[in-house]
């Protein structure tokens, strides 16, 4: 079969992109977001739109979600304008949000008892992998099901891997933020220390980005704290979450357990600002530091 007809729900910084790769490569997309002034760039650029998730479904034969949690994905499928209230029989929805396996499982069996199919689809990558379509994606689901949605999959991402069935794609991608935010911590740790010791960050981040430990993540976060310029591309709040999810699913290694207690602390002032602001929290007598 091959698929024509895309719904996307949740237009946020991901989402805009995202959709706005498949209505380039010639799918007919049928878009709805709570916001309605963020539909207005995609329904310029020919998107169709809905005013609600089930008006969304008719004209659609696969539905995207790029939303928040677990509670926003509750809401779109089972509220009172939500997915299942409409005939949904041989629909595919494929949830991209990072959410909780158990969430993905729950929404899979109220999909099959209506004879549709659910996928969890997270992503590894932020708004510019996602413009340019290099996308990390990991998916729990059956397998003769993942094949058939693989190909759209695979306009939006570098790779599109099946890692397991139901859950086991927001499980991984659970693991990939605990590495993140393993990631975010530490780099903010080093600055701090080589700053108290006279190191200069840039040559701090040169002696890194030479050495093994080199990588993309610490170029650009690198970059971040040189310019002291913490505009969200993933924003802290949203690691928050994902380590909560993780903390829920049982990671209790001694890393994990002091990187989810760093970022809780911090969600309530620094929140919205990007993952490494962590180190103004780290370092909050001396933030201007970063610079030197």
């Amino acid at each position: 079969m091959k698929i024509k007809n895309i719904g996307w729900i949740g237009l946020g910084k991901m989402g805009i992109p995202m959709a706005q790769k498949l209505i380039n490569v010639g799918y007919a997309v049928t878009v709805y977001n709570r916001s309605k002034a963020k539909i207005e760039a995609l329904s310029s650029a020919g998107a169709s739109t809905a005013e609600s998730p089930v008006q969304l479904v008719p004209q659609s034969e696969v539905i995207f979600l790029m939303v928040s949690d677990d509670q926003a994905t509750r809401e779109i499928f089972t509220g009172e304008t939500g997915l299942l209230n409409a005939p949904v029989s041989g629909k595919i929805f494929v949830n991209m949000s990072t959410v909780s396996p158990g969430i993905s499982q729950e929404m899979a069996r109220m999909c099959r008892e209506k004879q549709s199919f659910y996928l969890d689809a997270p992503v590894s990558g932020s708004v510019k992998q996602a413009e340019e379509g290099q996308l990390v994606i990991m998916v729990g689901s059956e397998e003769a099901i993942f094949h058939q949605v693989k190909p759209l999959l695979d306009q939006l991402g570098k790779l599109t891997l099946r890692v397991g069935e139901t859950g086991a794609g927001n499980s991984a991608k659970l693991a990939i933020n605990t590495l993140l935010g393993f990631y975010a911590q530490g780099l903010a740790e080093a600055v701090i220390f080589a700053q108290q010791h006279g190191i200069q960050t840039q040559d701090l981040l040169t002696l890194i980005g030479n050495s093994a430990l080199g990588n993309i993540f610490t170029k650009i976060k690198g970059e971040a704290i040189v310019a002291n310029n913490f505009q969200p591309a993933f924003a802290l709040k949203h690691i928050a979450k994902d380590l909560r999810l993780a903390q829920q699913e049982g990671s209790h290694t001694p890393l994990a357990e002091v990187v989810q207690n760093t970022f809780q602390q911090a969600e309530s002032t620094l929140g919205e600002e990007d993952v490494m602001a962590i180190i103004k929290h780290l370092n909050p007598i001396n933030e201007s530091a970063a610079t030197n």
